[in-house]
């Protein structure tokens, strides 16, 4: 979600001078620093750990490539867990999954396990109350990221009641992590939203998540404490006043769970396309399939927005972490990015990997693939330099997604790409919610993991490899080296579009109009 927040942001501050509005956040109260507390080795997820690690390993992944797994694998791990729980994410939107999970780490918090609830402060206008309601819970609370001072019931109107802000507010956390019991992770590119888990009827997500254990673990806790006692944050309290006569204690948070629509019951299929099958069946039996590698967590610290100039940012970034490991890369490179928009320099780093023979295939949204269309305005601009460049391009087709059904059941569905994945030489992986555009590298907050395993690479592999040859179109130029074509292959028959393929009038024309005036810095 980029190019609409710039749209809205642009929007916003043009109302300003109508409005004329102008708030500040309330002043900080003095808060003890929190941390992690050393996991307790006799709960039922640290035993289950302990018994399905290896002696000598470093950490164990399983990719969930499968939406209703990863939502099913936070459900199991929240009903299981008995100390601590800690969630992490860009948004958590006030719908089925994201009231259904709510309720669970609720459900959690009324057992005495302590829950710390970490949402950037962006796309809370639904949740905010839902949120606030939740906060009242005995053993939770609830933080705000780079919150919004006034006029907090609408998107614009957070902007314009903020025009001296405007700069601050550009700036988001976009990380994603949930953590139980200090012991168990789950890592990726999922928000808490019905698109992110296939359960919406309109459109969703190919997307990817990782449950983890072992010794990345803490790292990724460290980091969570390092965003949940920043400067950038403030209690949900703080910040957001209860909505009419409606109590934000127990009752109004089961209110506004029973009075919304109903919670979605979910129905898990045997297995997934790498063979694993849900993850509670393994809990209770106490050991868990995993793939093992070394591996590190990254992120950007809590301050960047606030602390750094634009250069430094990069600098230090998850982006530039990512950018480092394709440049070690000495045979193969495989990316899979929603938003992707190069720039100069990537597409000569590219080149760069191409000339020493290093195979290099990118992943990412065709135009009508993308819930982002002004961030494909901004890939276009590179599209042709990274043909150039000798990368092989694939773009994703909304249409064979959803026909396929070959790693989810889109149904009637929209198929877009939101998985942000990295594999290196077959042997290396990223994993994580970092996008390869300008807003990642600057401006958003972001966070993974780095995995040392040939076996993890190939899992990833497979899974990419059935959005690139059965989901998406190849790009390349046709026989005049200059135009653009698209194709792809049905009953084994090569069929080649010479314009954006599956793109509506629509979305052609708003493309056409917007991509001569859109800032690269916002994209």
């Amino acid at each position: 979600m980029n190019s609409c927040v710039v749209v809205r942001f642009l929007l916003a501050c043009a109302l300003v001078s109508i409005l004329g509005a102008c708030g500040s956040l309330p002043q900080q109260r003095a808060r003890a620093p929190e941390q992690a507390e050393v996991p307790d080795a006799t709960t039922l997820l640290a035993r289950v750990a302990e018994a399905s690690t290896p002696p000598g390993e470093h950490s164990g992944f399983r990719l969930m490539p499968l939406g209703v797994y990863s939502l099913d694998a936070r459900i199991q791990l929240a009903q299981r867990a008995q100390r601590s729980l800690v969630l992490q994410y860009y948004q958590i939107e006030n719908d089925e999954v994201g009231r259904l999970l709510l309720r669970t780490v609720r459900e959690a918090a009324l057992r005495g396990v302590q829950v710390r609830v970490l949402v950037d402060d962006l796309y809370t206008v639904n949740s905010q109350q839902l949120l606030l309601a939740l906060s009242r819970t005995p053993n939770v609370s609830v933080r705000l990221f780079n919150p919004f001072c006034c006029g907090r019931d609408g998107f614009l109107g957070r902007f314009a009641a903020s025009p001296l802000d405007a700069t601050r507010l550009n700036h988001r956390m976009h990380n994603k992590l949930f953590i139980a019991d200090g012991v168990m992770a789950i890592v990726g590119g999922r928000n808490i939203a019905n698109e992110y888990f296939v359960l919406s009827e309109a459109q969703n997500f190919i997307d990817m998540d990782a449950l983890i254990v072992g010794k990345v673990v803490p790292q990724l806790e460290t980091i969570f404490y390092a965003y949940w006692n920043s400067v950038q944050v403030w209690p949900v309290a703080d910040i957001v006043t209860a909505q009419g006569d409606r109590s934000p204690g127990d009752a109004g948070f089961d209110a506004r769970v029973e009075m919304a629509k109903p919670l979605p019951k979910l129905m898990l299929p045997p297995s997934d396309i790498l063979g694993y099958g849900p993850i509670a069946e393994e809990l209770d039996d106490g050991r868990i399939g995993l793939l093992w590698g070394h591996a590190a967590a990254i992120a950007d610290p809590p301050t960047k927005p606030a602390t750094m100039t634009a250069q430094e940012a990069v600098a230090t970034s998850v982006t530039m972490t990512v950018w480092e490991l394709m440049r070690d890369a000495r045979q193969q490179v495989d990316l899979s990015s929603p938003y992707l928009v190069p720039g100069d320099r990537g597409v000569m780093a590219i080149r760069a990997l191409t000339d020493r023979h290093v195979k290099v295939t990118l992943l990412t949204n065709s135009l009508a693939a993308n819930d982002e269309p002004l961030v494909h305005t901004g890939y276009a601009r590179y599209r042709e330099g990274l043909l150039r460049s000798g990368a092989a391009l694939y773009e994703l087709s909304p249409k064979r997604t959803s026909a396929g059904m070959r790693l989810d059941d889109f149904g009637k569905s929209l198929g877009r790409l939101h998985a942000k994945t990295l594999a290196i030489d077959g042997t290396r992986i990223y994993l994580g919610s970092m996008n390869l555009d300008p807003r990642s590298a600057t401006q958003n907050t972001e966070m993974g993991v780095v995995v040392e395993s040939p076996e993890l690479a190939r899992e990833l592999l497979r899974i990419f490899d059935v959005s690139r040859l059965q989901n998406s179109y190849r790009v390349q130029f046709a026989e005049d080296g200059v135009t653009l074509r698209w194709s792809t292959r049905d009953d084994q028959k090569e069929v080649v579009h010479a314009s954006e393929p599956e793109a509506s009038l629509v979305q052609k024309l708003y493309y056409l109009l917007m991509s001569p005036f859109m800032p690269e810095s916002l994209l």
